[in-house]
């Protein structure tokens, strides 16, 4: 047995003297699987090591962002506001755009967006 194996075999053995194995959460069900089946074989295991570092690829962290502004615009009750968000996100939709070699499905909505921005009216604020 080599040294992974038996130091891999004594952490299980601890884990199950103390009983962390038997979380009832995780009782009678399926481990949640982690849909990488476009990451190529020889790079599995990096990614992995990397996302449960904390590290994520510049195009997830994009799209991170994307979300967080979206829901800002969808919460935000200040018109002004809502506006410059929408302003962030459409500059955003820019860059990612610009990186993909296709047109995507943000750039097939270009109508449907400037309709309704077109409806969004910024009223100035009462003094």
């Amino acid at each position: 047995m080599d040294s992974l194996a038996y130091i891999a075999e004594q952490r299980i053995l601890k884990a199950m003297e103390e009983g962390d194995l038997n979380s009832p959460e995780w009782k009678n069900k399926p481990l949640p699987l982690e849909d990488d089946h476009l990451v190529p074989d020889d790079l599995k295991i990096a990614y992995k090591i990397l996302k449960n570092s904390g590290y994520l690829p510049p195009e997830l962290e994009e799209r991170k962002e994307i979300k967080r502004i979206e829901d800002l615009i969808a919460s935000t009750e200040d018109e002004h506001e809502r506006l410059r968000q929408m302003k962030k996100l459409n500059v955003l939709l820019m860059k990612v755009e610009a990186k993909r070699s296709f047109r995507s499905n943000i750039a097939s909505q270009d109508d449907y967006y400037r309709r309704v921005v077109e409806k969004i009216t910024v009223r100035s604020k009462k003094k």
